[in-house]
């Protein structure tokens, strides 16, 4: 997708920094990011508490983590177990997808100053359907 980004970058006029790699190692400095965006990837990272503590050691304080993500349905829902259930398979059809995984919960522990999110459903196949945006803020 880089090359796609940065076509569209330079069509809006936008000097950014494209860099590869992996969430749990961001090889950027400490507290020197404004914001971080993801988006429909936290479901798919081997440790989800090791990401977000890297987000909130690259943010400046008072920066952004800007998030849309798709997360475990309710609890005692049918969609929740057929969520369960389908993981192993899920998971090596979709990349290391974990479609049950509560991401709201350790948005919430990460340890950041503020997390606003909202749970909706998308039109997307039931089982990616439930999903959360918002904006959790670094410590300032």
């Amino acid at each position: 997708m880089h090359p796609y980004l940065q076509q569209e970058a330079e069509r809006l006029g936008l000097d950014i920094d494209l860099r590869s790699g992996t969430a749990e190692q961001l090889e950027v400095e400490d507290n020197s990011m404004d914001a971080v965006v993801s988006t429909l990837v936290l479901c798919s990272v081997n440790n989800l508490a090791a990401v977000l503590q890297e987000v909130i050691r690259v943010l400046k304080p008072g920066g952004r983590f800007f998030f849309l993500e798709h997360v475990a349905a309710p609890q005692g829902t049918m969609l929740r177990w057929i969520q369960h259930g389908i993981k192993p398979l899920w998971k090596t059809l979709g990349d290391g997808c974990h479609p049950d995984r509560e991401t709201w919960l350790a948005l919430e522990n990460a340890g950041f100053e503020q997390v606003d999110y909202q749970h909706f459903r998308a039109n997307l196949p039931a089982i990616v359907s439930p999903q959360i945006i918002g904006v959790a803020v670094n410590k300032g």
